[in-house]
């Protein structure tokens, strides 16, 4: 059956992973986070996945507390990037593993 064991890629917006008009806290992001990984648990059973996501509002809250603290220079955004990259790949894969067996 050609619909079995297909590679499918999952993209996860930024804004999907903290919604708009929500408190851009940790809490909110993981809870959405394991909303979406609840879903692609649901695909992995027959498929190999590749997740991927996007980051706007995570390096805007990181700009945004990177300026308040005036005792040093503002991080560069390439940094503050690769900063919410890890931050949400880490959560992901934290969700994954608790709802999908190993």
């Amino acid at each position: 059956d050609l619909r079995k064991n297909m590679r499918i890629l999952v993209a996860l917006g930024g804004n999907a992973l903290l919604r708009r008009g929500e408190t851009m806290t940790a809490e909110n992001q993981r809870a959405n986070v394991r909303i979406a990984a609840n879903h692609i648990k649901e695909v992995a059973v027959d498929h190999e996945v590749v997740v991927a996501h996007g980051n706007g509002p995570q390096v805007g809250l990181l700009a945004l507390q990177s300026t308040a603290y005036e005792e040093v220079g503002i991080y560069p955004l390439d940094v503050l990037g690769a900063e919410s990259q890890a931050m949400i790949g880490y959560m992901i894969e934290q969700e994954l593993g608790n709802v999908m067996p190993q």
